[in-house]
């Protein structure tokens, strides 16, 4: 194939390629339904995008990347939505500017939503026969995964736009707290010597996590569990936001301009947090989030610790069924490591976990042929690695080789960490 992407019948891998984009693009309608249109048309920062561009730019990526170029005929929604919904593709065209996506009021929502469907019935005719070529089916492969990580975009842009209000509202009810204490934390010793990581070639997988490639671990130790709420307030307490000696310099000089003195949502008492639910109670026991990765390092300094590198956490999360507090239990917060266990806990879901390993090229790295190589590639500069999912990623959007990357300063993602340290 020329795109070199895998072709599977994903998400869901048991279910037709129609049926998996029917049920991904439904989710997509549902995590927008209890949003008002003035909800989805706001913006509450540049890195952030209104939910209703969200609901357009995915339709907008299979519009280009498959249904015109594989469904002869095709008639598009409308002329300047090509211009209006590119995200980052320089190759496809010029776009709107990102900062001022939520300054666009028309298409309404509405017409957003009558563009899915127009989209949609086009990927269903595409779809009918269930006999794809390759090229095609990769691609709707991809777009699937393309709109998976939207949706978890949508929830979260949604949360630090509803942080803005004085009202603080809620997005849905969440799930009652679990009523138990953090686990205590316990070292797990990791396995030294050469690893394999990277994509094994089975199913899925975008391409920066290619080629699978030999790494090279010492002798290490991982937490059994992520950093809880109890621990970083610790942090807190002891000063750590105000000891220059803690932080990278890039680090020191964002707490200084920013004033950072928490994680992002918490509030001033140290006691409440904006949630997807609302304000509430910090729970002690959960995992701490909506971290920098500025703020995790630090927090590991402060501990004796460092962060894992994405080699040790691959390695060790290889070790691990792929489960855990997704989005689709509907918790949509992080919630407390289960009681007795003797293994890593939490390795997916709850909370992506910032690794040391800055976001590169692994050796031997292609990008994807033609625009499509602009997906991940380019934006191997300047960024870190996270690893693991979020309770709001989709379930079965991540796996042991999913390479995630944010900027160091950013926090509005679920970003929380695990410690590591050298030796046995």
């Amino acid at each position: 194939m020329s795109t070199s992407m895998s072709v599977i019948s994903a998400p869901g891998a048991a279910d037709s390629l129609a049926t998996s984009l029917r049920r991904v693009r439904q989710r997509t309608v549902a995590l927008a339904a209890p949003l008002s249109a003035e909800d989805a048309c706001v913006q509450s920062m540049p890195d952030a995008s209104p939910a209703k561009w969200h609901l357009a730019h995915t339709s907008w990526f299979f519009e280009h990347f498959v249904l015109a170029e594989h469904a002869p005929g095709y008639a598009a929604f409308h002329p300047r939505f090509e211009y209006l919904f590119n995200s980052y593709y320089y190759t496809v065209g010029q776009m709107h500017l990102r900062p001022r996506r939520g300054l666009v009021t028309r298409p309404s929502l509405e017409e957003i939503l009558a563009y899915r469907a127009h989209v949609d019935a086009a990927l269903e005719r595409l779809l009918g026969d269930g006999d794809l070529p390759p090229e095609p089916a990769g691609r709707v492969t991809l777009g699937m995964h393309h709109e998976q990580q939207h949706q978890e975009l949508l929830l979260t842009d949604i949360k630090h736009l509803f942080a803005q209000s004085p009202l603080l509202p809620a997005y849905t009810e969440l799930l009652p707290p679990a009523a138990t204490e953090a686990e205590p934390q316990r070292w797990i010793r990791g396995k030294p010597g050469i690893t394999e990581i990277g994509h094994d070639g089975s199913g899925f997988a975008f391409d920066n996590e290619t080629p699978r490639h030999r790494a090279l671990l010492g002798e290490h130790m991982l937490a059994s569990r992520p950093v809880s709420n109890a621990e970083f307030r610790e942090f807190i307490a002891d000063g750590g936001y105000s000891t220059p000696a803690l932080w990278l310099s890039d680090g020191w000089s964002t707490v200084l301009a920013e004033g950072w003195d928490r994680p992002l949502y918490w509030q001033e008492d140290l006691e409440q947090e904006f949630t997807l639910g609302g304000l509430q109670a910090i729970d002690p026991a959960a995992p701490v989030t909506h971290l920098s990765y500025f703020e995790a390092d630090a927090f590991a300094r402060w501990a004796g610790c460092r962060l894992p590198t994405e080699s040790e956490w691959e390695a060790a999360a290889s070790t691990v069924p792929v489960a855990g507090n997704f989005a689709d239990s509907r918790a949509l917060h992080p919630r407390p490591a289960a009681t007795g266990a003797s293994e890593l806990q939490q390795v997916y879901g709850d909370t992506w976990e910032w690794t040391a390993s800055p976001y590169s090229a692994y050796p031997g790295f292609r990008p994807l042929a033609g625009s499509l190589g602009e997906y991940n590639g380019k934006f191997m500069c300047g960024q870190m690695v996270l690893r693991g999912g979020s309770c709001a990623t989709p379930a079965g959007h991540v796996r042991p080789s999913y390479r995630n990357f944010f900027y160091p300063v950013q926090r509005w993602q679920f970003s929380g960490m695990r410690l590591a340290r050298d030796g046995t």
